[in-house]
């Protein structure tokens, strides 16, 4: 059996960002193959995120911001009414709104700004 270092399962995390102990059992089952490693851990990621695939973002925000002759319709969508009435989302949405009238020719200047949390909370479809 191949010894697990604490310095590849550093790599492992700084390359996948993965858990501690996902990396440590990654390395495991692969035989301390990096490579092979992360693709294990991306196939348990998949798995993990197939579970929530299903479920409908149906509820949330829809915030307007101008300025000028630019303006920026921005939809926010939530799983419950209860995230959608929640006051720090909402505040968050109004200044992601104002945001990306400043920053935001296209979604992918959008999360590349410095906006805090803006690619934690946006998914592509």
């Amino acid at each position: 059996m191949t010894q697990i270092t604490a310095t590849l399962v550093k790599t492992l995390r700084e390359r996948t960002g993965a858990g501690m102990m996902d990396c440590k059992k990654a390395l495991t089952e692969c035989n301390a193959d990096l490579e092979s490693s992360i693709d294990w851990l991306r196939k348990k990621g998949l798995s993990a995120a197939s579970k929530t695939a299903g479920r409908v973002a149906a509820e949330g925000l829809v915030a307007v911001s101008v300025s000028g002759e630019k303006g920026v319709v921005l939809e926010v969508n939530a799983e419950t009414d209860f995230v959608g009435r929640n006051d720090q989302f909402q505040s968050f949405v109004s200044s992601l709104a104002s945001h990306a009238l400043s920053h935001g020719e296209s979604l992918e200047s959008l999360l590349a700004s410095p906006f805090p949390g803006v690619a934690e909370h946006v998914k592509k479809n």
